[in-house]
């Protein structure tokens, strides 16, 4: 069986799919009602079948130039472009100098969006000199079929989240280590996934230990663990936001749980956390990229282990943070805070201050604590234990 076969219900889709795929988005309805509403929110329903045909032959034109999945991704940086422009203050990095560009690499981040963790690394990696990445996006995000094309002309591939039986669970995890172990090593392709299922809403970044055992599971008998940790080629990613678009939303959703003992997701909640991602304010950004795992590894718990040290020590702290931190141990913005040999009460800081307690009076009383948490984590994490 060639591996484009076996892999078929998962991979990102190839050059000569393209056309089909992009003419399939074309004449689908539903795609082209969603970009309307997603242009116009307030009048998009009511008006999408209307000017159905308008916006068809506007994603025509542009679809035209995309022939491969490269041309598809030039569209994509594009977009991507006016994002950062318009809702990043400054994208900063560190450690791209422990990364050769002639090599594949396992990018394992922290997760806190949906969307824009890995359109981070991959914009980062994509103009240092490196391919771009193929990204691991869980089915449960895919509820349309449109969404799923999309995000296999972006190269994509399907983490089934759906299955229920165990043995179906065990199936698709063999699967998706056979791809990635695939993906690195046969394919040279780069390629990221998050360090859990699910985003740290509360702040606390922490490695799911099922996510290393998944990627072994498709590791010979006769090969030693640190080994094949090693051809892996796994790098620890930690990505920081000064601010989180969907804060608020995250908030709530633990404040309801923390009360009520569960949280029920809205009809399409998770597209909704997309948009504001994408489109939310989100301040200056850093990613920070350690160095491949290279140590005598005996178990998936070891791994875990160094990923959550490695990726709590590199995550760089913003202003916002500590603010959040000065606000719950009720310390005065004029006593020096130390962590790492920094002070946080410098007085440059009082409009950046005065701008973070705007943002924390805007969301609901009964959510700013659960809000502040969050955002002042990372501090905790850092501070001595």
């Amino acid at each position: 069986m060639s591996a484009t076969v076996e892999f078929d219900e998962i991979r990102p889709y190839n050059d000569d799919e393209v056309a089909g795929v992009v003419n399939g988005l074309l004449n689908d309805a539903e795609f082209l009602d969603t970009i309307v509403r997603f242009k116009l929110p307030r009048l998009g329903k009511i008006i999408a079948p209307l000017i159905r045909p308008l916006v068809k032959s506007r994603l025509a034109k542009e679809a035209a130039k995309v022939k491969v999945v490269y041309d598809f991704q030039t569209r994509i940086e594009t977009y991507l472009r006016h994002v950062i422009d318009t809702t990043v203050g400054e994208l900063t990095l560190s450690g791209l100098e422990h990364l050769a560009r002639d090599k594949a690499h396992l990018f394992i981040s922290n997760h806190r969006d949906i969307a824009m963790d890995p359109a981070f690394v991959n914009w980062t990696l994509y103009q240092n000199g490196f391919t771009t990445l193929r990204i691991a996006i869980g089915d449960n995000l895919l509820t349309k079929p449109f969404a799923s094309d999309l995000m296999r002309l972006n190269k994509s591939f399907i983490v089934n989240r759906s299955a229920t039986s165990p043995r179906e669970k065990f199936k698709a995890a063999k699967l998706l280590s056979k791809y990635i172990f695939h993906s690195v090593k046969n394919d040279n392709e780069n390629v990221w996934i998050a360090q859990r299922e699910g985003r740290a809403k509360d702040g606390d970044d922490k490695t799911n230990a099922a996510i290393i055992s998944m990627l072994v599971l498709n590791k010979d008998k006769p090969m030693a663990f640190a080994d094949y940790i090693r051809e892996l080629c796994i790098v620890p990613v930690s990505i920081s936001y000064e601010y989180d678009p969907c804060g608020y939303d995250k908030a709530r959703e633990l404040t309801t749980k923390a009360l009520q003992g569960e949280y029920k997701k809205q009809q399409h909640e998770d597209v909704q956390s997309i948009a504001k991602g994408i489109t939310g304010y989100k301040g200056n950004i850093h990613l920070s990229f350690g160095e491949p795992l290279n140590q005598e590894f005996e178990n998936s718990e070891q791994v875990t282990e160094y990923l959550d040290t490695v990726i709590s020590q590199n995550y760089v702290l913003h202003a916002t943070n500590c603010f959040a931190y000065e606000i719950l141990e009720k310390i005065s913005p004029r006593v020096p805070v130390g962590v790492e040999g920094k002070l946080f009460c410098d007085m440059k800081l009082d409009e950046e201050r005065s701008q973070f307690l705007a943002y924390v009076n805007q969301c609901p009383s009964e959510y700013r604590e659960t809000l502040l948490k969050g955002y002042a984590q990372p501090v905790y994490k850092k501070l001595p234990q």
